[in-house]
């Protein structure tokens, strides 16, 4: 099958595009830098010509609306155009949340659906990655920031991949479908994430202090909106502990 891959460049879409190579398949990476913008829509035509299924990995949350939404919308309209079938990664939990990023991702959703074409929409938690970035955006020296039962069900991005590459090289669906959600094999605490990441690098454990819930982001993670609810996705991937394993002391970026 030929599928290309939108952010085939970034860290999930090179992923992708090395479980469909392995997999057999011809996998297109398709961004900027090769001539595919999804802001502006140019090289998009060009590069689903004889496509079987394109998995949209790209993104910008740095534009806002541009690239998240329309730039979404853009390429379930020319996929469905075609025929082709879409599969798009989106975020667990987005559906009652207030966080800007989120809303957008849902109405990107809704924008699929509305294209009227082929396609699959699969939820996953936040990344190992992200979940250490808050766990050390929120502690500041020995004290860990938390509110309620603030958590996270962080989930290996290879597993992630991996089931999009599934969902891309399996049965075309008639039209507009979610996959089930996936996340990683525990609920953590974002105390116990802040422990874990200053362990890594030989700091003692955190003090949590908790803080109100005030408005409405707060009270959305002191609930674990972010977190599934027993029984609704598939488990896997590695652990917290062992992704964390294979990093280097300090931790960098999201």
């Amino acid at each position: 099958m030929r599928i290309v891959v939108t952010g085939g460049a970034g860290d999930l879409g090179s992923r992708v595009v090395r479980r469909l190579e392995a997999g057999g398949h011809q996998a297109v990476s398709a961004s900027r830098r090769s001539g595919v913008d999804l802001a502006t829509g140019a090289g998009l035509d060009a590069a689903l010509v004889g496509a079987d299924a394109v998995v949209h990995c790209a993104d910008d949350p740095s534009q806002q609306d541009t690239v998240t939404v329309y730039g979404t919308r853009r390429l379930a309209d020319a996929a469905a155009a075609r025929g082709v079938h879409l599969v798009h990664i989106s975020i667990v939990g987005i559906d009652d949340h207030p966080m800007a990023y989120y809303r957008r991702k849902l109405r990107a959703e809704q924008g699929i659906a509305d294209a009227g074409g082929p396609a699959s929409v699969l939820r996953a938690t936040q990344f190992h990655s992200l979940a250490a970035f808050f766990a050390r955006s929120l502690t500041k020296g020995p004290v860990t920031f938390t509110v309620g039962d603030m958590a996270f069900q962080p989930v290996d991005t290879d597993f992630v991949a991996a089931r999009l590459a599934e969902l891309a090289t399996g049965p075309r669906p008639a039209a507009y479908q979610r996959a089930r959600d996936l996340a990683g094999p525990e609920v953590l605490p974002l105390v116990e994430l802040a422990r874990l990441v200053r362990a890594h690098r030989g700091a003692s454990a955190p003090r949590a202090l908790h803080v109100p819930p005030v408005g409405r982001l707060l009270r959305a993670f002191a609930e674990s909106r972010n977190v599934p609810a027993p029984g609704t996705a598939d488990l896997g991937g590695h652990t917290f502990a062992e992704w964390l394993a294979t990093q280097p002391p300090r931790l960098t970026g999201r």
